[in-house]
């Protein structure tokens, strides 16, 4: 991955991870002591925010760092919306808590279900379709898709906006929504609606912050680009 942009782990300082594979933490682990490098793990532990749910330890790393660079970067009470191989509804409290949310499948991991369950539909072309009543198949997968994909994540983060607008005693157009993940970027994605901004890359600023604030950086608060 590094060769991919011409580098090599001889240009890296330091190492900092949000995983939510084991196996992966551990290879990552043997490679920071081998090469004598700093490595910086998000776990509820490291992570600097206050989690207020039932089980901390139980919250996927990714969550933890959208949080911190979602409060960081555009301030709170807010939530994070992370279009990935689960669609993730993260609630960031006034104070920059992280007080929860909510988890669905992914589009891709429903759309693979489909595929692999059915015998005779195909996978599609991730496109907007014109119509939800579709006249053929390829149209009907791609008005369920698309359309119902974003009809759930529009409708969820109504819900989540008004349950943390009650807890922060604010209005719900007061509660911020980041967009994120890899699915962020496709065009359908800007018409979601109740969406504030989309960051595509927030959970890469949630590691630097991280890395700056544990190891003694100066904080970052914007600009990161």
């Amino acid at each position: 991955l590094l060769g991919l942009d011409t580098l090599d782990l001889r240009g890296i300082a330091a190492i900092a991870c949000a995983s939510v594979v084991p196996s992966l933490t551990s290879a990552l682990e043997s490679v920071a002591v081998r090469r004598d490098l700093g490595l910086v793990l998000a776990t509820a532990g490291h992570v600097p925010l206050p989690i207020r749910v039932e089980r901390p330890a139980d919250v996927g790393a990714d969550r933890l760092v959208n949080a911190l660079a979602a409060g960081r970067l555009y301030g709170m009470p807010s939530i994070v919306v992370d279009l990935g191989t689960a669609t993730t509804f993260d609630a960031i409290a006034a104070d920059g808590a992280f007080v929860g949310g909510a988890i669905a499948p992914g589009l891709e991991l429903g759309l693979d279900a489909l595929a692999a369950r059915t015998a005779k539909l195909p996978r599609i072309e991730l496109r907007q379709p014109d119509r939800a009543i579709a006249r053929d198949t390829i149209g009907a997968l791609q008005a369920g898709t698309i359309l119902g994909y974003r009809a759930l994540v529009s409708g969820l983060l109504d819900r989540v906006r008004r349950e943390l607008a009650d807890m922060a005693a604010v209005e719900p157009e007061a509660i911020l929504a980041i967009l994120t993940g890899g699915l962020s970027r496709a065009p359908w994605a800007a018409g979601i609606e109740g969406i504030s901004t989309i960051d595509p890359d927030l959970t890469l600023k949630g590691l630097a912050i991280l890395h700056a604030e544990v190891t003694g950086g100066e904080p970052i608060e914007a600009g990161l680009g």
